[in-house]
């Protein structure tokens, strides 16, 4: 939220903090991770009638993790299951009751038949399965990945985290290590939302966005919708990650546990009278003995220097409780619950000493964030036909951030030069030499968020293929927000306004008609102290509600889906009252079955879909009465998307998507700084264009190999009208070009499983610069309360302008887990796990490359490791073990 970026603002504003950023969790290198990836084996299902002993096409089976499969015209489907433990699967067809079948370990062949129903059951696929439009895969709309799949590559790394799977999905922007916050198709990191259990959280991370709080050992499931997504769902203008905590057993008392070198993890689950059950997780990382063993080792390594500034190691305390209970067959009850805290201490020190030259500076962080909500929901069919679900929720967040920066600088004499003969020969006699600069920067932050939801939403299947759906939500945050920044800012003469640049020529003696005012607009930089406060209190009302209409043939070859959603934004406090226009999104999909089992392609269908989307910014929580604006909108995109499915045959799936977007209404924020004053307005005619394609090709969990090949290319632009600095289209910062990941699960055995991801992305735009190295320029250290200590310093900067097509070298990520898995005791209760893991393999031999850096006070250029670095340069090794009950 807006609170994040000032953290950043303050990060980049500090000179010898800037590339510790880059290193900022460095420290924590040698880390352990876990995994828990399950072997599997394909087995053969006949589904079909129990008196008539007819195979029965278009069954549905439900896997244990959630997985749906089609029978074919023969009446068969083939399941991914483990083999290593018996499961339990259910199917399901119109007209038929329910059936569920053990599948035990060491059997590949079963029959399942239904018998006939007295009434048509239909409804027992809305209590047994999820709801229409969740946690499935859909061409054109979303892909989803099960429990299993996010075992296999979401634990993994330094902290384990649901979005190292969400990473390699098509669609998704490289972001590297230690971030969790891609761009979705194009999208500003911030425009993905996130839900857990229906829930909408605002700010799912950890760490400042490096990590998510979505442990993969609380996930069932997880669905990236990033196409024309339901009427059902909103507050996303380019992407929706939902998550699906586990549900615990009914019927078994389940434990597991895992530590390693940075944390431990426990799980409990109770079950209620084979009702229902509890579920709970937690989670502690320990980073201090690590930490202390990284210090000792960065006295011989350079890489690992930045350890020693870490004065509290970072910290991840986390804890989910969820539940369900069903009180009879068509009500239940469901409950989750979350809580986490996360922080760190830095106290960073940097000094140099050179001839004419010398630099000290401090640099002192402190962070802390708590957050947690509770969530429940109530699902009832009061017929057959019928599915009426309430679900509501609370949740806060309260984060702390306190930073000091001082830097004192002692220059040397300034050098004359052709460019610079004016002020040596008038100001250096006046100003002196050598210079000594001493700057001090402050930023304090403070934010509280509550935020309460609630929504009622009611299915009915009409017959003959057609569902009609209707809803409502009410949302309500509340935010207060404190910041204060003391620092400076550097811009040229002739960024000031008039008066200002009045005010400097004032300083030198300079005449309305003195020639050297035209002279010192083109070559003097000004720095100057800059004093941001923001006290903001605001409250903003989210009403949303939305009606839509399905319609598939009975045979499922063609489906069509047309909804329309409203939301509408009321926001209230610091004596204002702003309210928006209502929103208005019509979406429409259409899915045709192209033709079945033809050849290789068991299935083919294409999808296309077109659809208006709003999401407020999170940055209107700053508004206040001086900004002057009289209404609000909400950031809108048009999608249109158009992809094809191949179900192919031996497991394989794939599926290849092109988009265009188009964003307008998009907020942004300008900020004008001067002598003495800062001016944060707040924009709404923002634009932006991306377009692109993506594709996945995936190998179906099997015995002995699976994974996928995921490749994205995306274009985007955006422009700011009202900017200050880019009033034409560009490219923004985050974006590339090219991402592919390639994810290989390779099982030589039973007991052995070898993952391995490999990562190529284009490279990050950079300025394009020109020129043989630093040249040097005049510098006039104003203070507008006390002109007569200001100073006349040489400071250096490399030309260069900004060039779209100019980027840093491609980034390479190769990551490989191996594990090896216990023997279970006779009564298979039991399994453990045993794993050694190296991310980042490559990190010593290569990494992207950018340009070098440079001391801005004597033009030297950066050397070593990490000079132009893009990417963390150092392997991340872990090992750790795993126990279950």
């Amino acid at each position: 939220m807006v609170y994040q970026k000032s953290f950043m603002i303050c990060a980049i504003s500090t000179f010898p903090f800037k590339s510790f950023l880059k290193k900022r969790f460095l420290a924590a290198a040698v880390l352990l991770l876990a995994s828990f990836p399950l072997f599997a084996r394909d087995i053969e299902i006949l589904v079909e009638d129990a008196d008539l002993e007819l195979p029965l096409e278009g069954a549905v089976i439900r896997s244990y993790d959630g997985r749906q499969y089609i029978c074919d015209e023969s009446g068969k489907a083939i399941v991914s299951v483990p083999d290593d433990r018996q499961v339990v699967i259910q199917a399901s067809c119109p007209g038929y009751e329910n059936g569920r079948l053990i599948i035990a370990v060491g059997t590949d062949k079963y029959v399942l038949s239904l018998r006939l129903s007295g009434i048509m059951e239909g409804s027992e696929l809305i209590i047994e399965a999820a709801r229409p439009g969740s946690n499935e895969t859909k061409t054109g709309r979303s892909v989803a990945v099960s429990e299993r799949e996010i075992a296999q590559t979401g634990e993994i790394g330094i902290v384990e985290d649901v979005m190292s799977t969400i990473k390699l999905l098509p669609g998704v922007g490289y972001t590297g290590l230690m971030n969790a916050q891609p761009s979705i198709r194009g999208g500003d990191p911030e425009d993905m939302r996130a839900s857990l259990d229906g829930f909408y959280v605002f700010y799912p991370y950890f760490s400042g966005g490096a990590y998510s709080v979505f442990d993969p050992r609380m996930v069932q499931s997880a669905q990236l919708t990033h196409g024309v997504f339901s009427s059902r769902y909103g507050h996303s203008v380019s992407g929706l990650l939902e998550i699906t905590s586990r549900n615990p057993s009914p019927t078994e008392t389940e434990f597991e546990l895992g530590m390693s070198t940075s944390s431990a993890n426990f799980n409990l689950s109770l079950p209620l009278a084979g009702k229902g059950g509890v579920l709970l997780m937690g989670r502690v990382t320990y980073f201090d003995p690590v930490n202390a063993l990284i210090k000792q080792a960065a006295k011989s390594i350079e890489a690992l220097e930045q350890a020693n500034a870490l004065r509290t190691a970072p910290y991840i305390r986390s804890g989910i409780i969820t539940g369900n209970y069903r009180f009879s067959h068509d009500l239940e009850l469901h409950a989750t619950g979350l809580w986490g805290m996360d922080g760190i201490g830095i106290l960073f020190e940097n000094s140099s000493e050179e001839e004419e030259y010398s630099s000290n500076s401090i640099f002192n962080l402190d962070w802390n964030n708590y957050q947690g909500f509770f969530t429940s929901g109530l699902s009832w069919n009061p017929r057959t036909d019928k599915l009426l679900k309430f679900t509501a929720g609370l949740g806060f967040r309260t984060a702390e951030m306190n930073s000091t920066n001082h830097d004192v600088v002692l220059g040397r004499a300034f050098t004359k030069t052709p460019e610079n003969a004016w002020y040596y020969d008038t100001l250096s006699s006046r100003f002196g030499s050598p210079y000594n600069v001493d700057t001090f920067r402050v930023t304090k932050n403070t934010e509280n968020i509550f935020n309460t939801q609630g929504r009622l939403d009611y299915d009915w299947h009409l017959g003959r293929g057609f569902l009609v759906s209707v809803g409502i939500q009410e949302m309500f945050i509340k935010t207060t927000m404190e910041s204060e920044q003391l620092g400076f800012s550097e811009k040229p003469l002739s960024g000031l306004s008039q008066g200002e640049q009045e005010t400097i020529f004032a300083y030198f003696n300079l005449g309305p008609s003195d020639p050297l005012r035209d002279y010192l607009k083109e070559s003097l930089m000004i720095r100057f102290p800059v004093n941001s406060n923001n006290n903001a209190e605001n409250n903003l009302l989210i009403s949303s509600g939305y009606s839509l209409a399905e319609y598939r043939t009975p045979d499922n070859r063609l489906g069509i889906e047309f909804g329309l959603r409203i939301d509408h934004y009321y926001l209230s406090g610091n004596g204002i009252g702003l309210s928006s226009q209502p929103a208005l999104n019509p979406r429409l999909n259409i899915d045709f079955n192209v033709f079945k089992n033809s050849g290789f392609i068991q299935s083919l269908d294409i999808s296309a879909g077109t659809g208006l989307f709003s999401s407020m910014s999170n940055n209107i929580f700053i508004t206040e009465k001086g900004n002057n604006i009289d209404a609000i909108k909400p950031n809108r995109s048009w999608t249109s998307v158009l992809g094809a499915g191949f179900e192919l045959s031996s497991g394989f799936s794939f599926n290849i998507e092109s988009y265009y977007k188009y964003l307008f209404d998009r907020m942004y924020m300008p900020i004008y700084t001067g002598l003495g004053s800062t001016d944060t307005r707040l924009r709404f005619d923002g634009e932006g264009r991306a377009w692109g394609i993506d594709f996945i090709l995936k190998k179906q969990q099997s015995r002995f190999l699976d994974g996928w090949l995921s490749y994205s290319f995306n274009w985007t632009k955006y422009r700011d009208p009202d900017g200050t600095d880019k009033e034409d289209w560009y490219f923004p910062a985050y974006h590339r070009f090219h991402n592919l990941n390639l994810v290989l699960n390779i099982k030589p055995t039973p007991r052995i499983n070898i993952y391995t991801r490999f990562g190529l992305a284009s490279g990050a735009q950079i300025s394009k610069l020109s020129g043989n190295g630093p040249v040097s320029y005049p510098v006039l250290m104003y203070d507008p309360d006390n002109p007569d200590s200001s100073q006349f310093i040489e400071k250096f900067f490399w030309l260069s302008e900004l060039d779209g097509q100019n980027r840093a070298t491609p980034s390479l990520q190769l990551d490989i887990k191996f594990s090896i898995y216990g023997k279970e005791n006779s009564g298979k209760k039991t399994r453990s796990e045993v794993y050694v893991a190296l991310e980042n393999v490559l990190g010593m031999l290569y990494t992207s490359k950018g340009n070098t850096g440079f001391n801005q006070y004597t033009g030297e250029i950066d050397t070593g490791i990490m000079a132009g670095s893009y990417d963390i340069p150092v392997p991340m090794p872990s090992f750790g073990f795993k126990y279950s009950y």
